[in-house]
């Protein structure tokens, strides 16, 4: 923090308490927290910790939007939480990214999603082009301002969402997983921009996982666990805690067995030729060839919009070819009904929340068992349900889950349907790494029983770890196929111990 900056607590919670409606363990219990003008405060914790309870608290939306019980007091700029009318005037102090980037976006091109919070308050034109500029440019989203939002990549949304609340100015930043779906370069280009705005006078709460390139910009790192502030300490601080080690190694040996990988020349179940995907004439995809066989793990990585996901929603119709064919289990994906492929490929999404819907947890697994059997009992789904390690939890609220709990969810509502494929776009992002390892674990299991597994993610290491094959991407073409060693990962997995710029930048509105 800048040492010409004045220090006066700007956000302060005293004795903050929540719980949940219809819950009766708090998640959050008597939370003591100030943080001064121009500090960049790091949380973390493990999944379900209450780190995402406590943005809501501290931007005021637990108070003005949620129902649930609150204790304690929390204030913005010297001021109650409730002594201001709505969100919208916290709003013009605060600025809110959270970790559903698609909950944020609503207009037609990124640029007018950029710019629509400016035009909202009255900027005037030529301030507001100079601002555009800005933040388009630090967050690496200048070739996209004519996209529309719904064809990004997942990461490329949060930089938008990102770029969107910048833009607007706000003395306080609180940020939900802002780089959660960033690759390592455009992570890096989030930590330079927060740090220069903090040093000019911006203030920054940051919620993450990841504690490479975010910790080094921090002033402070806070560690939660149970709803509770545990430690708080500088990096070197935080590092002789247990916990923060369990946090970034889940101390699993975990080996990839080779007795039922896919021999060379077995039958495809997924067979992709020369495919190619524009949107709106750009090219996301550009002549892709890929063949999948069952009993296999394969990882497809790259940066952000390099074009996982473009590529894998082809497999279920979601996306059709614009040219080429793609091929799952001897159906042609292009032409075949959705309901069809459903039957034989599941499709987990980055963002768990996307696919529940239903009042219980049993319920959100039994729909699409449903849908395709209305009489089937209820076997697939209690197997499910026990798979990943939520049996006990039928009854709950799927939305009361903890992130890891409702991405294991979202697992147990595909395989309860029992496909013979199963993709998973970034199943690990916003988990920390036991439960990053307990969701490996699961589609392991998946794979023994013959199902092929085709898994997203821009974190090679990942890939590297778990998958049999690699698949490398890079500007909508592959550039690379490999197979992962069977041997290096063993060994070292098996041998690892458990161990204000031109202006600073409200609220781009999470719903």
């Amino acid at each position: 923090m800048s040492p010409e900056i004045e220090r006066e607590t700007v956000l302060g919670l005293q004795g903050v308490s929540y719980t949940y409606p219809g819950s009766v363990t708090p998640a959050l219990k008597g939370i003591d927290l100030d943080i001064r003008r121009g500090e960049i405060v790091f949380v973390t914790g493990p999944t379900g910790a209450g780190k995402t309870t406590l943005c809501l608290a501290a931007s005021g939306i637990l108070h003005h939007e949620y129902g649930g019980i609150i204790e304690g007091t929390v204030t913005i700029l010297g001021k109650d939480v409730q002594d201001y009318r709505n969100m919208g005037e916290i709003g013009r102090s605060v600025g809110v990214v959270f970790d559903d980037a698609d909950a944020q976006l609503i207009f037609t091109t990124v640029e007018e999603e950029v710019a629509s919070g400016l035009e909202n308050l009255g900027i005037p034109r030529e301030e507001m082009q100079q601002r555009l500029r800005y933040v388009m440019e630090a967050t690496g989203i200048v070739d996209l301002a004519d996209r529309a939002p719904h064809t990004l990549s997942g990461g490329q949304k949060q930089r938008v969402v990102l770029a969107a609340t910048l833009a607007l100015g706000t003395e306080i930043l609180i940020l939900d997983e802002p780089t959660a779906e960033l690759d390592t370069g455009a992570t890096r280009a989030v930590a330079s921009l927060l740090r220069r705005l903090a040093d000019e006078g911006t203030t920054v709460l940051i919620v993450e996982q990841k504690l490479d390139e975010l910790t080094e910009i921090a002033d402070r790192i806070i560690l939660i666990e149970d709803g509770s502030i545990r430690r708080v300490g500088s990096l070197a601080e935080m590092m002789q805690d247990a916990l923060l080690h369990h946090l970034t190694d889940d101390g699993l040996p975990f080996c990839r067995q080779s007795v039922t990988a896919p021999e060379n020349g077995a039958p495809a179940i997924v067979s992709i030729r020369n495919l190619v995907h524009r949107y709106d004439g750009v090219a996301a995809l550009k002549g892709i060839d890929l063949d999948v066989a069952p009993g296999e793990i394969v990882a497809v990585v790259g940066e952000n919009g390099s074009g996982k996901t473009t590529l894998i929603k082809h497999l279920n119709g979601l996306l059709r070819p614009t040219e080429g064919s793609v091929s799952v289990d001897g159906l042609d994906a292009a032409t075949v009904p959705i309901a069809d492929l459903a039957r034989r490929v599941g499709l987990v999404f980055q963002n768990p929340d996307t696919m529940l819907f239903a009042e219980t947890v049993e319920d959100e697994v039994a729909f699409g068992v449903r849908n395709i059997d209305p009489h089937c009992n209820n076997e697939p789904v209690e197997a499910a349900l026990r798979e990943v390690g939520l049996l006990h939890r039928r009854t709950d609220y799927p939305r009361s889950l903890s992130r890891g709990e409702r991405q294991r969810l979202a697992i147990a509502c595909v395989i309860a349907m029992q496909p013979k494929v199963i993709v998973l776009d970034e199943p690990t992002t916003g988990l920390d790494a036991r439960e990053a390892a307990r969701i490996m674990e699961i589609l392991e299991r998946l794979r023994q029983e013959g199902r092929a597994i085709i898994m997203v993610t821009h974190d090679l290491r990942l890939g590297e770890r778990y998958a049999d094959r690699i698949i490398r991407m890079e500007q909508g073409r592959i550039i690379g196929s490999e197979s992962a060693s069977m041997e290096e990962p063993c060994l070292r997995l098996c041998s690892t111990s458990p161990g204000r710029a031109p202006f600073t930048a409200s609220t781009h509105s999470p719903n």
